[in-house]
């Protein structure tokens, strides 16, 4: 009996191979992944087949792929029915590295008009079938090619290389058997060899393969004549299909009912609740694709934290390619979840390492583009649901605008949300610029910590005191998101806190100007009295019965500084924004300040500290002489 001769690898060198199995692949677990689709691929060819041969008398419903485990001799079976393999394809699709045969199966037949819709050949590239190694140490596969009387066994143990040789198989197809290596210090590979484990894999990557997947497994049963109240049982095996095999977003939107949508929802994304919002997309043209997103009703636990990872699952024509593919949201987005299914998608060297290429841009920029769109219409036609979506994920909404320099504002503007002095309803820019009073050229706003301080700002109760609406900024992005958007609609952004309100007739405007010239050295008085932490100290018409506020200048306010000295690692280097202590001309403290600037500047020195720290605590800023402000309050009460 002539030695069966090994045979090298054609193309390929032990580098390569041990860079495939060790490098390539970072999650061993999607060997099954890879032999299961290659086995679905060999089913399509003679599902294909059986409708251009009349040779063939197999219906859809004859298929399967069957997976078997055996512990003791620590092997994993997968076999199909499929159009199996001849000595030659054997050689040159499992002795060449990176050859496939389903890619040139489907390259042949793109142009074949007898060629029905539903054949969908996953594997593109001829490696996945060496993830195997990453797991076994021996790997045998019999195949038989559907016509040929022939069947040969493929062997390999890896860099070596592989043998080919003549064996028995009763009918077409391919039978792949994996010795599953032994346990080392870091690896568990026996867990491979669990019923659930395999079950779970199946279900993760593999559920919506078209054909079924089934495995023998183990059940239980109480035997026969045991009584109920001491029951013995025993074990049996029962075969179980695996897989579900009918994709939901393949489905017409009007055979999904929303209680079967929720359910999916629920069991793949692990939520509790129903999803706000559920999105279907089927997009047929330049890409091809299916979708199915959701928005939750809430924000996860770690929504906001470094832990949260954005991205949707990705499958290329049912087969879970990448669990978390970020590249097809965008951050502002990053609060929707769900799936793209596409068989368009250029895969490189495995399913796993996804090419950036124009698919997948054109895709994201789709899913962006519905989105947005939805949520639209969520804002105007379910005002209620849209009201509870914001209150989660709307801050997501302010960072998108501000992020990237504002590239993205125009997406989101419409989307923005403010509560305002108006009522007790949010409201959208384009409702408040639609309900402007004439005349009306800016969008007053003001920052705070709650809606009831800034309420009571007294430059708030100036403004809506002559008619005009006041958004309120509660979060420490708003402002930041507001400056970066500039405008609305020809309609710039005004904090009312800053300097350039302006309120007063022309006349009003002149008698403050006077006012603020001859008093000039009384008002510098002030202001080297208090120190630094003003930079002026002037009068003004715009504070209604308050006797001072602050303001700002330039384009940091109060707000702006209190948020960025608040953020990590600001300690040793605060933020200032140029402050300016206002005194309203029209109330009583203002002639009190004159006379004492006659005749007691040390007691003008006092009150112009006391009125800085009172309007500092209005506009919320803290104070670092709260002594020496305690002590002067006590001596004016003497």
């Amino acid at each position: 009996m002539s030695e069966i001769k090994k045979t090298e690898f054609k193309t390929e060198s032990k580098k390569l191979l041990d860079m495939m199995i060790n490098s390539i692949y970072t999650h061993k677990e999607i060997f099954l992944r890879e032999l299961i689709s290659n086995a679905s691929d060999a089913i399509d060819k003679m599902y294909f087949r059986s409708l251009t041969d009349d040779q063939v008398s197999l219906n859809r419903s004859d298929f399967e792929i069957r997976i078997g485990v055996d512990k003791d001799r620590r092997q994993i079976v997968i076999s199909d029915n499929g159009c199996g393999m001849t000595r030659d394809e054997l050689e040159n699709n499992l002795g060449t590295i990176a050859k496939s045969g389903s890619f040139e199966f489907k390259n042949e037949s793109k142009e074949n008009s007898s060629k029905p819709e539903d054949i969908d050949i996953i594997g593109q590239f001829g490696v996945g079938f060496y993830s195997a190694f990453m797991v076994s140490d021996d790997i045998q596969v019999v195949s038989r090619a559907f016509g040929d009387d022939k069947a040969y066994l493929w062997e390999s143990t890896g860099v070596d290389g592989y043998t080919v040789t003549p064996c028995v198989k009763d009918s077409h197809g391919t039978v792949i058997m994996l010795h599953i290596k032994e346990d080392t210090e870091d690896e568990n590979y026996s867990e491979f060899l669990e019923e659930y484990r395999i079950r779970s894999l199946v279900k993760k990557y593999s559920d919506y393969i078209r054909y079924p997947i089934r495995m023998k497994v183990t059940k239980s049963r109480r035997k026969e004549g045991t009584p109920e109240d001491k029951p013995e049982y025993e074990s049996y095996q029962e075969d179980e299909t695996l897989n579900s095999m009918i994709p939901i977003w393949k489905k017409a939107q009007s055979e999904v009912t929303d209680e079967e949508y929720a359910s999916f929802y629920k069991e793949k994304y692990y939520d509790y609740e129903d999803p706000i919002k559920v999105i279907t997309q089927r997009t047929e043209g330049m890409t091809n694709y299916d979708a199915l997103l959701f928005i939750p009703s809430h924000a996860p636990f770690n929504y906001y934290s470094r832990e949260f990872e954005k991205g949707l699952q990705l499958y290329s024509s049912g087969v879970m390619i990448m669990e978390k593919c970020k590249d097809l949201l965008p951050d502002y987005f990053s609060f929707v979840t769900g799936l793209v299914d596409s068989q368009d998608l250029s895969l490189n060297i495995s399913r796993e390492m996804l090419q950036h290429d124009r698919q997948l841009k054109r895709i994201a920029q789709a899913i962006e583009k519905k989105i947005a769109g939805e949520l639209s219409k969520m804002l105007k036609n379910e005002r209620d649901k849209y009201e509870t979506f914001y209150k989660a994920f709307g801050t997501q909404l302010k960072y998108g605008v501000y992020s990237d320099y504002g590239m993205h504002k125009e997406v989101l503007q419409d989307l923005l949300m403010f509560r305002s002095s108006f009522g007790d309803s949010p409201v959208t820019l384009e409702e408040y610029t639609g309900r402007m009073k004439e005349g009306q050229e800016k969008i007053y706003f003001a920052a705070g910590d709650t809606e009831e301080q800034i309420a009571l700002i007294p430059q708030v109760e100036a403004v809506t005191e002559k008619g005009y609406e006041v958004l309120y900024l509660t979060e420490d992005i708003d402002e930041f998101a507001l400056q970066m958007l500039m405008r609305y609609k020809e309609h710039e952004f005004l904090n009312v806190c800053r300097d350039g309100l302006d309120l007063a007739t022309q006349e009003e405007k002149d008698k403050l100007k006077k006012e603020n010239e001859d008093n000039s050295e009384m008002l510098t008085f002030m202001k080297d009295s208090i120190g630094d932490s003003v930079k002026a100290v002037r009068f003004t018409n715009t504070l209604k019965d308050h006797p001072v506020a602050i303001s700002s200048e330039g384009n940091l306010s109060v707000g702006m500084e209190k948020t960025l000295n608040r953020m990590p690692g600001a300690e040793d280097n605060k933020v200032r924004a140029d402050l300016v202590m206002e005194i309203n001309i029209d109330h009583p403290i203002a002639a009190k300040l004159k006379e004492l600037f006659e005749n007691d500047k040390d007691r003008l020195a006092s009150y112009s500290k006391i009125l800085n720290a009172n309007a500092r605590l209005i506009s919320g800023l803290s104070l670092s002489n709260a002594s020496e402000i305690a002590g002067l309050v006590c001596d004016l009460m003497l």
